[in-house]
């Protein structure tokens, strides 16, 4: 299947899951929340991806797609205590939201990549990682998430707005 190992394949599904299983959240709620049911799917998918990818060394040892799944645990990490404590204050709601929307943005890296560079497996769209129609399409990626993250503030000001005093719940 394209080039890809069995743990490649699993990790592929897994993935696919999770990155459904967030867009549906965002769909629904307009945040990526660990206490509905597609956002704790999202969550869970999202660090078996991480962990299932360590273990992938198609281009030799440890690389830029393992420290992009360091830095996902660790936003996510960071998205969890922000939602579950108030170590945050009044901006734990917003960090939580943008931090666990900043990791479907982090998934669709190693997936327009992957992609891009494998299909079609007979004259792939991408040359590699540098190709400049890649870059570009993670560029616009990036501006999405940075668009969809603005919402996501501008919504949780105005459900704190609606109830004085409330902390928003993200």
């Amino acid at each position: 299947m394209a080039g890809l190992t069995s743990l490649g394949i699993v990790h592929t599904a897994i993935s696919l899951v999770a990155v459904a299983a967030g867009i549906a959240a965002l769909v629904k709620h307009h945040h990526i929340l660990d206490t509905t049911p597609s956002g704790r799917v999202y969550l869970w998918g999202t660090v078996l991806t991480c962990i299932t990818g360590f273990g992938i060394f198609q281009h030799g040892g440890f690389g830029k797609p393992h420290a992009l799944g360091v830095i996902t645990l660790l936003v996510l990490a960071l998205a969890w205590v922000a939602g579950h404590t108030a170590l945050f204050g009044r901006a734990s709601a917003g960090i939580a939201s943008i931090s666990y929307s900043l990791t479907l943005f982090f998934h669709s890296i190693p997936g327009m990549t992957e992609t891009s560079t494998r299909l079609p497996v007979s004259a792939p769209l991408a040359s590699g990682p540098d190709d400049p129609g890649l870059q570009a399409a993670v560029g616009i990626a990036f501006l999405v998430f940075l668009a969809g993250a603005a919402l996501q503030i501008r919504d949780l000001r105005r459900r704190t707005s609606a109830r004085p005093g409330a902390v928003p719940a993200a």
